[in-house]
């Protein structure tokens, strides 16, 4: 069974780069869907970005700023953010094989 943990999150300025990390245990089909989400109080978990097969998809909103890609030697998923905004403030959450990470503070702020 696959079993999540995220790592990365934190407080950065406007224009500056953060890297999440989320670490799954166990093995994985290529056909699993590995993605990131995102939330913020009062409002529903949105999609950020997904890989699968290999192939990476974007919310337009992160299209251009935004990285995701494995390491699959490390068995871990990342998630490159760089010209953050502040509304890219959130709580972010990975998403591997059905599983749930835990979350990860992300706060833009000056």
């Amino acid at each position: 069974q696959v079993q999540v943990v995220e790592s990365g999150g934190g407080l950065v300025q406007p224009g500056g780069s953060l890297r999440l990390s989320c670490e799954f245990t166990g093995s994985l089909s290529s056909n699993y869907v590995m993605a990131w989400y995102r939330q913020t109080p009062g409002k529903q978990r949105e999609f950020v970005a997904r890989r699968i097969k290999g192939t990476p998809s974007y919310a337009d909103s992160v299209e251009g700023r935004f990285t995701i890609s494995t390491d699959n030697t490390k068995k871990t998923l990342y998630l490159q953010m760089n010209s953050l905004k502040p509304e890219d403030t959130a709580v972010y959450y990975c998403y591997i094989g059905g599983i749930w990470g835990q979350g990860t503070q992300v706060t833009v702020s000056s």
